[in-house]
């Protein structure tokens, strides 16, 4: 492999939840190394915060407000992706819904409240990787980025229908690596563990954080900062042998 293998400059990157947290902090990540993130993100008013705020630092970010759990929207933003670039490189199934839930036992969690989790965490992209793979077949490669959690080997309990949520992501990235690998396309899931953003989470107190922090190997707070290497990593060159793996970053918490 000639060049630098690590390089990502030129890719287009569609990256869902981009508009807080931790998506926020990929998109600045690629756009900073020379990508084309593409923002799909259901808030319009944060979406065009932070494509001003790449813009402001002299990146390029395509937003596209998005609805990852409706399917005319996944197909209108891939289509829009497809129109601007003429190419899609990579997915990061990153959006999902877990800040605002409240910690109870499964047999109180509403009927609804677990449509909604599965729905968005599971279905959503599922909806956008069927959406890109089209083109990436066409491409002849392509890299699909899903992201899962270190809730799911642990069995956090107070979250049945997120950990199974990432549970399914898991089974979903493993089939997807098996069923594109002859059309040179990769599927790999990341696991982090909490990660401190400026999310506010329903559950979440000081005392909570801090038994966290002293389960792990390396006892502290998980920032942005420590995913953005591991999916820089799986979106580059470098990895393009690596297909089918849940790859852990959380300081050590849970080992695979």
């Amino acid at each position: 492999m000639e060049g630098n293998r690590f390089d990502v400059s030129g890719k287009v990157i569609i990256i869902t939840g981009a508009g807080q947290g931790i998506g926020r902090d990929y998109a600045l990540a690629f756009a900073e190394a020379g990508a084309k993130p593409v923002l799909a993100e259901i808030n319009g008013e944060k979406l065009g915060a932070v494509a001003a705020e790449i813009e402001s630092k002299g990146g390029t970010a395509l937003a596209i407000e998005t609805d990852i759990g409706s399917p005319d929207s996944v197909q209108a933003m891939v289509e829009k992706t497809h129109d601007a670039y003429g190419q899609i490189d990579v997915l990061i199934n990153n959006a999902a819904l877990f800040a605002t839930l409240p910690s109870r036992p499964f047999y109180e969690i509403p009927f609804e409240e677990w449509n909604q989790v599965l729905h968005v965490n599971i279905t959503g992209s599922y909806l956008c990787a069927k959406a890109v793979v089209p083109a990436m077949k066409q491409a002849g490669q392509g890299k699909i980025i899903n992201i899962s959690s270190g809730t799911v080997p642990q069995g956090i309990p107070g979250f049945m229908h997120y950990v199974t949520s990432k549970a399914g992501v898991i089974g979903m990235t493993r089939v997807m690596a098996r069923e594109l690998g002859d059309d040179g396309i990769t599927v790999n899931a990341v696991m982090p563990g909490y990660t401190k953003t400026e999310i506010e989470h329903a559950s979440m107190n000081d005392d909570l954080h801090e038994f966290i922090q002293q389960k792990r190997v390396l006892k502290r707070p998980e920032t942005p900062d420590d995913l953005i290497g591991i999916v820089l990593f799986l979106a580059s060159p470098a990895s393009s042998f690596i297909t089918g793996q849940t790859i852990a970053c959380c300081g050590g918490e849970v080992m695979l």
